[in-house]
């Protein structure tokens, strides 16, 4: 057994951003490597010169570099956020305010057929339109009450993000087209998140009401990120435990939606099936471990943060449900060896000097090392389950088979049961072919990436349906045995969304016409 001194958390490795675990609008991929060029673009520059203008003329030009620093990382803040504001809630420009719609999707064309640098360098150096005018074609509110350098920031940083966004295809609309797309697709990636195990009772993160990070909220906590944030996971880790046993995974049943993407790949049109679900349920169902990624980990394995050790998940699943904070075994077992062992001799006394115009006290004699006593004591580790927590990196295997492979040579991706926030995994649609089709499904609409068809109600739900209309059969216990009977019917306002409710049930989002009930075959 190795020595048992006090060690440290085991290193982090300095990894690019790109690659880390990230919320949504903490936007790496393209963005943060053209933030330079964001702020060097010349209406962006002359943005940031008379800013440093207006500074000398107040006096303000002698502030502290520390000051500096600290306004710095605040206003990255804030075009953060509103980056984020926007994209999720786009400003809708009225008759005198903002550019008229056929102006905006001329001149979101004229990026998409250019570079970000070039369209910024047109008109934001010319007179054509003042940049609060501009931005309203890409969803900011002109009226934003931020100085310009931010303004202009965030507007460079809104082209760029436009730029790259995926664009929809035309030709496909309807749930038919998916059912069709799903018959003549032989190399289909499905992304999967929590919204395919929350007919097994585990909750998913993000549904208003019923998801975990609704409950962390409830409880007090700022964000609901909280509880996966490594950083904070080492400051205390009894936050994770308290509340982690709610999303624990039954390990004996899977969902209809997991015996879906195991019909595709019995089919032989599985490719990759990227998860963003931790319960390891996956495995369960019977996935092909070459053919499965699991971009945040799984509970399937648990490590010491201090010596490593790695074992089962299992081992400490009582402990989550207690909301005890586990230690390591190994640790433990290592401490107790060390304990047997005979102690060196305590290192000699010696008289602390007493400082000038102070009576010496009787507590001034003491061990020169009893100061920090408490700090030589030995501690076990704490032992985390092997799932990504934000501002860690995502496994290698995520980029080299995303990078390699997937990126070049899919024909079609399934996006099942996940609203898309969470970085890099919610950057994949954008670094794909553009004529790849995309089909989401889920209990609501998302509008930051641009699907071809939106299926909207249970996950299990539409996709019983969709192999019903694909003429396939998809067995599982909680299918009925005559099969589901479902109401098709399209979101008001849309051609390309279609909310799925079993017939008899009701909720879901405003509908207008009926679906075709259309059946295929293989």
């Amino acid at each position: 057994m190795g020595s048992t001194e006090e060690q440290p958390l085991l290193p982090t490795v300095a990894t690019p951003r790109a690659q880390l675990k990230r919320k949504h609008h903490e936007i790496i991929d393209l963005t943060a490597d053209d933030e330079e060029a964001v702020r060097a673009a010349p209406g962006v520059r002359d943005a940031q010169k008379d800013q440093s203008t207006m500074q000398r003329r107040l006096g303000d030009d002698e502030i502290e570099s520390e000051s500096q620093d600290a306004d710095e990382d605040e206003d990255d803040s804030v075009v953060d956020d509103y980056l984020d504001h926007f994209e999720m809630q786009p400003y809708v420009a009225g008759s005198k305010d903002g550019l008229p719609q056929e102006r905006a999707i001329a001149l979101c064309t004229e990026l998409r057929q250019t570079d970000p640098g070039s369209f910024m360098a047109k008109y934001l150096t010319s007179s054509v339109m003042s940049p609060r005018l501009l931005g309203t074609a890409f969803g900011i509110d002109p009226e934003l009450a931020v100085d310009e350098e931010i303004f202009m920031r965030i507007l460079g940083n809104s082209i760029v993000r436009a730029h790259r966004k995926r664009q929809k295809l035309a030709q496909y609309n309807t749930i038919d087209d998916a059912a069709k797309l799903l018959r003549r697709s032989r190399k289909i990636m499905v992304l999967t998140g929590a919204g395919i195990s929350t007919s097994l009772g585990i909750p998913d993160f993000r549904s208003k009401g019923t998801g975990f990070y609704d409950k962390v909220r409830s409880l007090g906590y700022s964000a609901g990120e909280e509880v996966f944030d490594i950083i904070e996971f080492d400051k205390d880790p009894s936050v994770f435990y308290s509340l982690a046993g709610d999303i624990l995974p039954d390990l004996n049943r899977f969902s209809p939606t997991h015996a879906f993407i195991k019909l595709l790949q019995d089919k032989g049109r599985l490719q990759t099936n990227y998860t963003q679900n931790i319960d390891n349920l996956e495995e369960l169902a019977g996935i092909d471990r070459k053919r499965l990624i699991q971009c945040h980990g799984s509970f399937a394995t648990a490590s010491c943060r201090k010596c490593g050790d790695r074992v089962p998940g299992s081992t400490i699943f009582a402990d989550l449900r207690a909301k005890r904070v586990a230690k390591c075994k190994r640790c433990e077992k290592a401490i107790a060896e060390q304990a047997k062992q005979p102690k060196p001799p305590p290192p000699p006394q010696t008289k602390r000097k007493p400082p000038s115009k102070f009576k010496l006290r009787k507590n001034d004699w003491e061990s020169s090392s009893g100061e920090d006593e408490d700090d030589d004591i030995p501690s076990p580790g704490v032992m985390k389950p092997d799932i990504t927590f934000f501002h860690e990196k995502l496994p290698d295997t995520f980029f080299d088979r995303f990078a390699e492979q997937d990126s070049k040579d899919v024909d079609l991706v399934l996006v099942i049961g996940t609203s898309l926030k969470v970085a890099p995994v919610s950057e994949m649609p954008h670094h794909l072919p553009p004529e790849v089709p995309h089909i989401f499904i889920s209990r609501e609409a998302i509008e930051h990436v641009n699907f071809d068809v939106q299926l909207l109600g249970e996950c299990d739900d539409v996709v019983v349906e969709l192999c019903r209309r694909a003429g396939w059969g998809l067995r599982h216990e909680m299918i009925p045995e005559g099969g589901l009977r479902v109401d098709v019917r399209s979101v008001e306002g849309s051609t390309y969304r279609w909310s799925v409710i079993p017939v008899g049930k009701t909720g879901g989002p405003s509908t207008t016409q009926k679906a075709s009930n259309g059946v295929g075959t293989d």
